[in-house]
């Protein structure tokens, strides 16, 4: 189960407010790449597909394929306000190595060949 702390919530919110679409979602998910083997990726999106899993945290709707689940179980979603701007932070039982830019992990299951950090 994915957690989002009351902060990410707002923020979050407040973004799919500001784009006017009501049916705009929080699509959360991994890629294959970046320093480590897989990057995180977190976007808006408006198209669900039918094996997605749906969540719902105070009325704002997280979407995650079936595919990344195994990767994102436990993850904790938080959102941080800084003199330097803020932003998102993730932490993540499932990650076994982390790359120095904390954008990409490593699961024990899949220990692929780690890439150079840019």
């Amino acid at each position: 189960m994915i957690q989002l702390s009351q902060p990410a919530i707002v923020k979050i919110k407040g973004m799919v407010e500001g784009e006017n679409n009501p049916r705009l979602f929080l699509r959360i998910g991994v890629n294959e790449g970046g320093c480590s083997g897989f990057s995180y990726a977190m976007g808006l999106d408006d198209e669900q597909q039918e094996s997605d899993h749906s969540l719902d945290f105070s009325g704002l709707k997280v979407v995650v394929t079936e595919a990344d689940l195994k990767y994102l179980d436990g993850l904790q979603i938080d959102y941080k306000d800084s003199g330097m701007g803020g932003g998102f932070t993730l932490d993540n039982p499932n990650a076994t190595a982390t790359c120095g830019c904390g954008n990409s992990f490593r699961t024990r299951e899949d220990s692929g060949v780690a890439q150079a950090c840019d």
